[in-house]
């Protein structure tokens, strides 16, 4: 076995990859660039070494940059983790003429199957069905156009050395196919060092279903069930779970004994994942295969209990895999959110800064949640556990130059209905500060009826929020219990506030149990009745609640018994009460007395300042190009200019029809949320 292993990337991946080389006594080597210099990872290894500035094709992708690492820590092995170099054959390459192991496939397995094209033509060789494409390198944006008509629209564009939903875009006409195509060769370029596009038909109704596969170097493979990961946005996984609540047995088993069999055939071996795209019958067809360990690879862990970090770092030692087809049994079920530094409420659009306030809920499994069939973990056997896979701290700023993933929470629990509500409690109990975040949003899905019944598709958030996310509306019943806790809560802080020291003799104040609770635009009047173990508040029509808490004033987060159920809250104070976050809602509570109330109803409200005719920065970016010039009319859809922000291309387009008055930037300005671009006449 290894004395020491270089983790040959950053974030939440570099520090999942070091939990599990501590446990098998392996010590790490870190590598960072200029923005990580604080990261978690580079304090969690046992030595880091520095790589270059901060843009990823000037540090973590240069290959001879990690090399250097290599040579100066000594390391005998590299684990890749996902992007970046994990799927780079030249990077294996440079390895085996270095004498040091990859963590990862052959460098044969990787050029056949880790290359969108390659694969699909080894795929159909082998006539594995597959959706229809265009195969062949593309040249130019024409030559785009032209295959994209050939196919038929809606076709996808595609890097071919992508991954993570880099380097992708949905077509439905040339204009789209041009601009995507353009972009993608861009974002490719940036991301992978490879620019190669391909195109295939976008198949509207699918579900996106992948199989984990294992195999050792002695010709034995297996693979460890399915992957639900349907719900996508712009390509980019947002849940996953495991196993798929629409696979039956038989479909399960076909699947996967046709990865396996695909990855025998190029001579697999290491941990890699096979997609597919499911249709409503079950006809399943090859979509691609990632020849790397996957971001959701911990559903899998924790519905199987094999750790398969350990397992590729002991198939790249040579050793052959101790478990069998027949040793896999699928427990319980597993969900996955990840969450990402973009702001739901603008667009999904990617939000940098420093993290005020990081606080994950309490995890109770760090890992597989079975081993050997023994129950791990600091969870009762067979109760919800939660595992947060993360690479940030509290402190730590969110950067630029990286994807905007902060963490992946899991949950695991014996059926699908316990682990989604035990993914609510531990979102409602996830504390994000300084940053916009999908935390609401996470939230938002994970209440959805569509998700909840497992009848998803990965058109499932085009469908579902077709103009975006802008909050959630909560039902009565819940908003009567966030009334008579806040109410509870109010009443806590006055007593407080009254026993402040230094006060007058004769100016006691009395706190009244009267109160009137305004959220969501409703207004509910309650009494509130206090002993020493809770509240009981009695609204107006009679019907009453019993609260019972340990909260304080100052805590910004409640927990909280509401009739025999609990509630979680995130607590911030507001003027005449509180701003209270729950289930993807964001709610501004006013607790106050009757006549507070009364008189309440009289301020004018205050209105937003009129931005109608400013093009504002909807995130902190790099301005890539400006497509107008002062003084040009411009119609609604229009692209005005684009901005870059986390690898990804946003482009910027006129809401509206109108002439531009003034350009207050230009390519390669830095600007933050809300800088005027431009001004319209």
């Amino acid at each position: 076995m290894f004395n020491k292993l270089l983790i040959a990337n950053r974030g939440e991946i570099a520090c999942r990859v070091i939990k599990t080389a501590r446990k098998m006594g392996i010590g790490t080597v870190a590598i960072y660039s200029d923005a990580d210099r604080n990261a978690l990872h580079v304090s969690m290894a046992d030595e880091a070494v520095h790589i270059g500035p901060p843009p990823a094709n000037q540090s973590y992708i240069v290959i001879d940059k990690v090399m250097d690492a290599i040579r100066q820590s000594g390391a005998q092995a590299v684990h890749p983790g996902y992007g970046f170099l994990s799927e780079n054959a030249k990077f294996a390459e440079a390895l085996e003429a270095e004498g040091v192991a990859f963590v990862g496939p052959p460098k044969g397995a990787i050029e056949a199957m880790g290359d969108k094209i390659t694969s699909k033509k080894i795929a159909q060789d082998a006539n594995v069905s597959t959706v229809p494409g265009y195969m062949g390198l593309i040249e130019d944006a024409d030559e785009a156009v032209k295959i994209s008509n050939e196919i038929g629209y809606p076709v996808m564009i595609k890097a071919s050395a992508g991954g993570g939903g880099k380097g992708m875009r949905i077509a439905w006409n040339d204009e789209e196919a041009r601009e995507g195509f353009q972009s993608s060769k861009n974002e490719a370029a940036n991301s992978f060092g490879d620019d190669r596009i391909f195109i295939e038909k976008f198949v509207t109704q699918p579900r996106h279903i992948e199989i984990q596969v294992l195999c050792d170097s002695h010709g034995n493979g297996i693979y460890l069930g399915e992957r639900e990961c349907s719900i996508q946005r712009r390509n980019q996984k947002v849940v996953e779970e495991a196993p798929s609540p629409f696979l039956d047995e038989a479909t399960r088993r076909a699947m996967g004994e046709q990865a396996v069999a695909l990855a025998k055939a190029v001579g697999y071996s290491s941990a890699g994942t096979v997609e597919f795209i499911v249709d409503g019958e079950k006809n399943f067809y090859f979509l691609e295969m990632n020849t790397r360990l996957q971001v959701e690879h911990p559903v899998t862990e924790l519905i199987t209990g094999v750790d398969l970090v350990e397992q590729m770092i002991r198939v790249a030692a040579g050793e052959a895999l101790t478990i069998t087809q027949d040793d896999v049994t699928l427990t319980g079920w597993a969900i996955e959110n990840r969450l990402y530094a973009e702001d739901p409420y603008r667009n999904f659009l990617p939000s940098i800064g420093r993290l005020t306030r990081y606080r994950p809920p309490q995890e109770t499994a760090s890992g597989p949640m079975l081993v050997n069939g023994k129950w791990q973990g600091d969870a009762p056997e067979g109760e919800a556990a939660v595992r947060n896979d993360t690479g940030v701290y509290e402190g730590g700023e969110i950067s630029m130059y990286y994807d905007p993933m902060i963490a992946k929470l899991c949950t695991w629990a014996p059926t699908r209905a316990q682990a989604i509500e035990a993914m609510r409690v531990a979102l409602d109990s996830f504390e994000v500060e300084g940053i916009g975040h999908n935390l609401p949003f996470l939230s938002a899905v994970m209440d959805h009826p569509k998700f909840i019944s497992g009848d998803m598709t990965t058109a499932f958030i085009a469908e579902e929020y077709p103009d975006g996310f802008e909050g959630v509306t909560l039902p009565e019943d819940d908003l009567r219990h966030i009334a008579a806790s806040c109410a509870a809560m109010h009443r806590v802080a006055e007593i407080r506030r009254t026993r402040v020291s230094g006060r007058m003799d004769n100016h006691e104040r009395k706190v009244g149990t009267d109160w009137v609770v305004t959220l969501q635009g409703q207004e509910f009047a309650v009494t509130i009745d206090a002993d020493k173990d809770g509240s009981t508040v009695t609204f107006d029509d009679g019907a009453s609640s019993r609260v019972a808490s340990v909260w304080t004033p100052g805590d910004q987060l409640a927990v909280l018994d509401v009739d025999g159920s609990p509630l979680v809250l995130k607590v911030g104070k507001v003027s005449g009460g509180f701003r209270i976050r729950n289930r993807g809602a964001d709610l501004k509570v006013h607790v106050r007395t009757p006549r507070q109330a009364e008189l309440a109803t009289l301020m004018p409200e205050k209105l937003p300042p009129d931005t109608s005719k400013m093009l504002l920065c909807p995130m902190p970016g790099l301005i890539v190009k400006v497509d107008v010039e002062v003084g040009q009319e411009v119609q609604e859809g229009q692209a005005l200019c684009t901005v870059e922000a986390m690898k990804m291309e946003n482009i910027l387009r006129a809401e509206k029809k109108g002439i531009v008055a003034k350009i207050n930037a230009g390519a390669g300005d830095s600007l933050a949320v809300d800088d005027v671009i431009i001004e319209f006449e």
